[in-house]
């Protein structure tokens, strides 16, 4: 028998929320969008001309750049786009990343930055959140070789304010500062208006938490042009035809719906904000979060037999065992305001029975 084992890499792969294939169930747990997409990607997902298909996509999916671009006022050399916001973040770290000198994220944050960067070989570290679980910029003011973190922050849903944003971009001119705003949109302010003063800043978004459209895959990255043709390099020395021509197509519909988009997320917002004082009046407690989802804890309650209970009735949420101080935390996606109350309809028996 050979040795050929010894020249496999061996990794530990990120370990994405579950998908249920029950039906009747109230799917909590991987912060999708609980409305369906704009009506224009409907549409034209029924309309759509399947000849196209038998071709190869456009391998710079320059219509969907085209209208990203043009909803942010940026240019279309601004915008890199790849399948969700995972694809083109790792195709950042794979680009930015290439020092000897570690890159810093925090502990408590998005758990796909250790997997890239121990797959890529990237040197990293972990900087602590604080007690409160922020994200304190001064930690962020050291030697290293680029930054990465969620803003908000997942799974906490803190949001650090754009000034302090800028403080660390501003302190590591000399390395690529990557922005993760997958949830930016739930209340947050963008770091999009510090493109014009800082060329090492990357900002990436997707269109699965806002635009309803997980299940298409779309990420993008916006930077200046310079970066993201460095990024373009390495995806066509990758794979160059990532967007499909379905993807490319209901993207473009998404970014037209703009009064769909701003409805929805108003929608899960007054939600959020109401689900907040259900969860105080029963005994929970958690940061002030500002996105699609809330992070609680509660001072009598086990989180992980709370999950397994949720979830043998048929609501499915996240349960971090790691690290060892969120491992008494759920992370709990906002659904609709009839899911919110079949929820705490079963937090309220729960009470009742400790």
């Amino acid at each position: 028998m050979g040795n050929w084992e010894d020249n496999i890499r061996k990794v530990t792969p990120y370990v994405p929320g579950e998908q249920p294939k029950k039906e009747n169930i109230i799917k909590l747990n991987t912060n999708e969008n609980p409305y369906p997409p704009a009506p224009g990607v409907v549409r034209a997902l029924k309309e759509m001309d399947t000849d196209l298909l038998r071709r190869y996509p456009d391998p710079s999916a320059a219509l969907l750049v085209d209208a990203i671009a043009e909803n942010y006022g940026l240019k279309p050399g601004q915008v890199f786009v790849g399948v969700g916001s995972d694809d083109v973040l790792a195709m950042a770290f794979l680009t930015c990343f290439n020092s000897d000198k570690p890159i810093l994220f925090p502990d408590i944050t998005y758990s796909f930055y250790d997997v890239w960067a121990k797959l890529l070989r990237i040197p990293y570290e972990v900087i602590p959140l604080d007690k409160d679980f922020r994200l304190v910029s001064s930690d962020y003011k050291r030697e290293n070789g680029g930054i990465v973190f969620p803003n908000p922050n997942a799974p906490t849903g803190e949001l650090k304010p754009l000034d302090e944003v800028e403080e660390i971009i501003k302190s590591n001119r000399d390395v690529i500062v990557i922005v993760d705003e997958a949830y930016i949109d739930f209340g947050g302010e963008s770091a999009l208006p510090l493109l014009k003063s800082y060329d090492n800043l990357l900002i990436a978004q997707t269109f699965s938490k806002s635009r309803s459209m997980a299940g298409m895959r779309i990420g993008y990255l916006l930077g200046n042009e310079k970066l993201i043709k460095f990024i373009n390099d390495c995806k066509y020395s990758f794979n160059s035809y990532t967007m499909n021509q379905t993807a490319i197509v209901m993207g473009v519909e998404a970014v037209k719906d703009r009064e769909y988009f701003l409805s929805c997320r108003e929608k899960i917002m007054d939600t959020r904000e109401w689900a907040k004082k259900e969860f105080l009046n029963l005994g929970f407690s958690f940061g002030d979060s500002m996105s699609n989802f809330l992070f609680v804890t509660h001072p009598s309650y086990d989180a992980e037999e709370l999950f397994e209970d949720l979830r043998d009735a048929g609501i499915y949420v996240r349960h971090f065992k790691k690290p060892e101080r969120i491992k008494n935390y759920l992370r709990i996606t906002i659904g609709t305001r009839e899911e919110m109350e079949r929820l705490f309809d079963f937090l309220k028996q729960y009470k009742n029975k400790q």
